[in-house]
């Protein structure tokens, strides 16, 4: 008597929360050189900077 629904329903259940543990495990993961979200903030205005230049409180401050 091979397995009921049940049975199925539950290894599925299981399997699904399985692949959702090791896909927040590899979130979590930092590679190297890889940078933090707060270290990407201006330290003057608080606004996220884009790319590698000034942020824009700074370039209007030098025009």
């Amino acid at each position: 008597m091979p397995g009921s629904d049940s049975d199925v329903v539950v290894k599925i259940v299981i399997l699904f929360l399985v692949a959702m543990g090791v896909l927040a495990m590899f979130g979590r993961l930092r590679f190297p050189g890889q940078k933090r979200l707060s270290d990407s903030k201006c330290r003057r205005c608080g606004r996220y900077r884009i790319g590698k230049g000034p942020c824009s409180c700074e370039k209007d401050k030098h025009k």
